[in-house]
């Protein structure tokens, strides 16, 4: 501290017992207001006058004699929401040319030599998942266990919002929300395919095929993948971003999560190399989904219509169709009926899984459900330890399946992490942990032990699936759900409308996804041009076709393959966010008041019982920072990492001034000097 900013003498404030034996109505508090001498007396708590006390205090007491930042300690900000921010919005040019000239560059060779694309592509991935592949393991283990450590200690109580502010949506419906946010292309894609793969060819050493033991190891293996794990590396980046946009004020961009670290350097070479990064990582991820539901879709059009082209071809005509109606979307500002289709969408969603599981083998699936629950927890931690060192069989089971869908998440951490922020602004971090954990998984894990506990059980009674028992004869993803479909009731009804819901599947996430990269790509706007989401939505279709080119007939090697590699530079950023986080949450006003009051009862109670047994009430005054009682005494109250993120500032960086009483900018002078200041000697 210079000699122009002493460190405040009032800064430590201690909690010291009153001898008041006869009090029967609780401890009595006092304030001594060091500027003006007067002592401020506290009713106690639950009193009437408290209670109106309570009522009229709607900001925290402001300190008039500290070099704080708008006159306020830092324990009392209430938390900063992005909208209350002075914003420059606008397109970041250097990052809209060069990621979209890498994409642009990539879809014209991918276009023109996909299988120079694809040999290209196998060579990374293998030397990422022998030298690298465990990064994702540790992100998709480490995760789940960092956010219930948070949740449950002293940090799960801070608000994403500021303080006081209430949750946006009732707890019915964001449950809701984030329900649908587990349900798209994937479960009807992948549902009865993984898990009857898993059954037929599971894990080396994990059970035997085929047999009783690997129809609940199937379903927990699926389950591992689409579960808890997965929506830990969602939860990560959608809390860093509420908490950030919500509690501190900034923009909902990666770099601006990672502040903490690197400091403010919004249009620097690292800020944008970290959105592009997770620009790129969106892209793939969601271009990924897009092609698989084009490639379903096609094959659904085929059965129904008749039609004699290859599904690929169909497929690529289909991801045209769709994407201008994605963009049709995007330009006309139908929002609202996007999520209208989309709410219809998750419906029809859950009355598909109702009818396989009344169509279905109802019994069986009962049996199994508890099982695979059981199942999945008690083998999280052996399917988790495995290692791409163990064997050949373990690395190719790996590379195709666990580490890929870790992978997987990580690209699609961006997009997933800034919904569920979006939706869960005013609730508690642990709230929001233990939900977006929980309750998307479950349905997910319920969705796909439904769709391929109905696979099994129609491969085990009559080998109708896999004609001669083996995963060999398993026919193609895209195809699987509409042969477990055909030998239920009603398929030539229930066909139809599947293609309609893989295609708002496919328009619903495209459109969001352009949205949220067209947000990266404008230092944030809430409002992206539409220009740019239209060019974004593009790139993503573009991708998409490449995707189905270079994997030829089998798309989920091409999948593979641009996923891993291109997810790899986001995973890093994942860990520094879980670093930046950590730090911000250390600094956070709620937890610099938990801290000074843990500190303040544990002396005032320890001196009362010491001197004064059973009876003692307590007071707050001020004492010198080298008292035995100084509760602040270790606590720099204004260093500048606990100070600055607070300081308003205009469109242009410059401070501004700011009354946290009235929450309005002001004309007063933002921070007061000490009166024993050298300034004001």
């Amino acid at each position: 501290m210079d000699a122009q900013h002493p460190k405040p003498a009032h800064k430590d404030l201690t909690v010291e017992p009153i001898i008041s034996p006869t009090s029967d109505k609780g401890p009595t508090f006092s304030y001594n207001n060091p500027a003006t001498g007067k002592l401020r007396q506290v009713a106690p708590a639950g009193s009437q006058k408290a209670k109106e006390t309570a009522k009229k205090r709607t900001t925290p007491q402001i300190f008039r004699d500290v070099i704080y930042p708008h006159n306020i300690h830092p324990a009392l900000v209430p938390g900063i929401s992005v909208e209350e921010q002075k914003i420059k919005y606008g397109v970041d040019k250097p990052i809209l040319a060069t990621v979209g000239a890498l994409i642009i560059g990539f879809v014209i060779w991918g276009v023109l030599a996909p299988a120079q694309v694809l040999e290209t592509s196998t060579t990374a991935l293998t030397w990422v998942m022998s030298n690298l592949g465990w990064i994702f393991t540790s992100l998709a283990a480490g995760l789940m266990v960092l956010l219930l450590l948070i949740a449950f200690s002293r940090y799960g109580k801070i608000p994403l919002g500021v303080d006081g502010e209430k949750a946006e949506f009732s707890t019915a419906s964001w449950a809701s929300m984030l329900f649908g946010a587990g349900i798209g292309i994937g479960i009807i894609f992948f549902g009865p395919y993984e898990p009857l793969t898993y059954y037929l060819s599971p894990r080396p050493g994990a059970y035997d095929p085929a047999t009783a033991e690997a129809i609940t190891g199937a379903m927990a293996q699926a389950a591992l993948h689409w579960g808890v794990n997965a929506w830990a590396i969602y939860a990560i980046v959608g809390l860093a971003v509420a908490y950030a946009s919500y509690r501190r004020g900034r923009v909902p961009l990666m770099s601006a999560i990672l502040e903490p670290l690197f400091g403010n350097k919004s249009g620097s070479f690292g800020s944008r190399l970290i959105d592009g990064m997770a620009i790129i990582a969106t892209l793939f991820g969601t271009a990924a989904s897009l092609g698989i539901g084009a490639l379903q879709i096609a094959h659904g059009t085929k059965l129904v219509t008749g039609w004699s082209a290859t599904t690929n071809n169909v497929a690529l005509i289909i991801i045209v169709v769709l994407t201008v109606g994605t963009i049709l979307s995007a330009v006309s500002g139908v929002s609202k009926g996007i999520r209208w289709l989309s709410n219809i969408n998750m419906g029809l969603a859950v009355l598909l899984a109702v009818f396989v599981f009344i169509a279905g083998p109802t019994a069986f699936l009962m049996n199994i459900i508890p099982a695979t629950i059981i199942e999945y927890v008690g083998t999280m931690p052996d399917a988790l330890s495995a290692n791409m060192a163990e064997s050949e069989e373990m690395q190719a089971f790996l590379s195709s399946w666990t580490t890929f869908y870790w992978a997987w998440w990580v690209s699609w951490a961006p997009f997933v992490g800034v919904f569920v922020a979006k939706i869960s602004r005013g609730r508690t971090i642990r709230q929001f942990i233990l939900g977006v954990l929980f309750i998307p998984s479950t349905i997910i894990v319920l969705a796909f032990t439904i769709m391929g506990g109905t696979a099994i059980w129609m491969q085990r009674e009559s080998n109708a699936i896999a004609p001669d028992g083996t995963a060999a004869t398993i026919p193609p993803a895209q195809e699987i759900f509409f042969v477990v479909l055909d030998q239920l009731p009603g398929a030539s009804i229930i066909a139809p409308v599947v293609i309609v819901m893989l295609a708002i599947f496919f328009i619903t996430t495209a459109d969001s996804a352009s949205l949220v990269n067209s947000q990266l790509s404008q230092r944030g706007n809430p409002s992206p041009k539409r220009r740019i989401t239209t060019f974004w939505a593009l790139c993503m279709a573009g991708i998409a076709v490449v995707i189905l080119m270079t994997g030829s007939e089998n798309a989920l090697q091409g999948l593979q393959n641009l996923i891993t590699v291109t997810a790899l530079p986001f995973s890093i950023i994942l860990i520094l966010i879980c670093i930046a986080f950590l730090k911000e949450l250390r600094t956070d006003p709620m937890a610099i008041r938990q801290k000074f009051a843990a500190v303040a009862v544990e002396n005032a109670v320890h001196q009362g019982v010491s001197e004064h047994g059973d009876n003692f009430a307590l007071k707050v005054e001020k004492t010198q920072p080298t008292s035995d009682y100084a509760t602040g005494a270790d606590f720099d109250s204004t260093a500048s990492e606990v100070t600055d993120w607070y300081v308003r500032r205009d469109e242009e960086g410059n401070e501004v001034d700011y009354d946290y009483k009235t929450g309005e900018y002001t004309g007063e002078i933002p921070i007061v000097e000490a009166p024993n200041s050298p300034k004001n000697s």
